[in-house]
């Protein structure tokens, strides 16, 4: 598989360190400034005065159907938002290094199209509806996609091209059985919303929503820091981590479990977002270079910062009508990514 890269940090660790706290400023603004589109008057400062106030801070000065609307609706939005694109940028940046497979993202393994056909299994058919629900569905699919992954890569030798050629197969499969259900489903208003959830939406983000893939993210956060080490190694092949002393099975099986809960958790609250994984860690890439004690964190702080940005435009360009945030997402990676490719082509020539 192609080499993910191996050129020296651009930016040094000092200069990084300086601009830590300047990035999440930037992050809580975007959050701030994300919770004032929409129909109801709302700005950035009354945004900011809510939150401060639920933080123990002084009173917002806004009545409480006012207030109700940032905190209950827009804010846990932005907020699913930042997680989920900080999420989705940590699994690229750990697949992508693992597999060494510049094209690799957190939906290679199958547990986007799994965690769809979970999904769209419980909404259309009622099949565990009234124990699990969508979320419930979503997540117990991805896991099953998964465990198949695994498996067929296991069987078939276990080596990276076999588990990212196994999550093509499996891709493929859990696809073409959504396919199947939905077009087989008798309810033409559910198979909109189900339809409208596969492409990617927030618009039923929660607070609970929020805690559920924001813990989930943080742990595999820590776990991915931790491994930043190891995940250097991997840069240069499974030979060269075992001659370095690591674990390559245990690692790769750990590292692989651990992205792959995030990516299960992020689509069964946001549906199938796309080229986040695959874009973002290119991006991190061009600013901190390839040591994994600087990229995880400035992939995920990126990730979160792109995805709030991107989510709130999805809201405002057709409005009043929404915009699919997984289409929005492609719309502007799309273009991101052949600009990152074009510069990384000028550098290496």
């Amino acid at each position: 598989m192609a080499h993910v890269g191996t050129r020296p940090t651009p930016v040094g660790r000092p200069v990084l360190t300086a601009l830590a706290p300047v990035a999440l400023a930037v992050l809580v603004l975007s959050v701030a400034v994300a919770t004032t589109v929409g129909p109801s008057d709302l700005g950035a400062r009354d945004a900011l005065a809510v939150m401060l106030e639920r933080l123990g801070g002084p009173d917002s000065g806004l009545s409480d159907l006012r207030e109700g609307i940032i905190w209950e609706l827009r804010l846990p939005r932005a907020v699913l938002a930042a997680v989920c694109g900080a999420g989705l940028a940590l699994c690229g940046v750990v697949l992508q290094s693992l597999l060494r497979n510049p094209l690799a993202d957190p939906f290679v393994l199958g547990v986007s199209s799994g965690a769809s056909t979970g999904a769209v299994l419980v909404v259309l058919t009622g099949v565990g509806a009234g124990a699990i629900g969508l979320a419930g569905g979503a997540f117990v699919g991805a896991v099953v996609a998964f465990g198949l992954v695994l498996l067929l890569g296991f069987v078939t030798g276990g080596t990276t091209d076999r588990v990212i050629l196994a999550g093509v197969a499996a891709t493929q499969l859990f696809s073409a059985l959504t396919s199947f259900i939905v077009f087989t489903a008798a309810d033409a208003e559910q198979t909109r919303g189900v339809l409208f959830w596969l492409l990617g939406s927030l618009s039923t983000a929660s607070w609970n929503d929020v805690v559920v893939c924001g813990s989930v993210v943080l742990l595999g956060t820590a776990v991915c820091w931790a491994a930043a080490g190891t995940l250097d190694a991997f840069t240069f092949g499974q030979d060269a981590a075992a001659t370095l002393g690591v674990s390559v099975v245990k690692v790769r099986l750990l590292l692989l479990v651990v992205t792959a809960l995030m990516t299960a958790v992020i689509v069964s609250t946001s549906g199938a977002i796309g080229f986040v994984g695959l874009v973002l860690p290119h991006a991190a890439r061009a600013i901190v270079g390839v040591r994994h004690r600087l990229l995880v964190p400035t992939a995920t702080v990126l990730g979160a910062i792109f995805l709030v940005w991107v989510e709130m435009g999805s809201r405002v360009v057709i409005a009043p009508q929404e915009l699919p945030v997984g289409v929005a997402t492609a719309l502007v990676g799309v273009p991101a990514f052949v600009l990152i490719m074009l510069r990384q082509r000028r550098r290496s020539a």
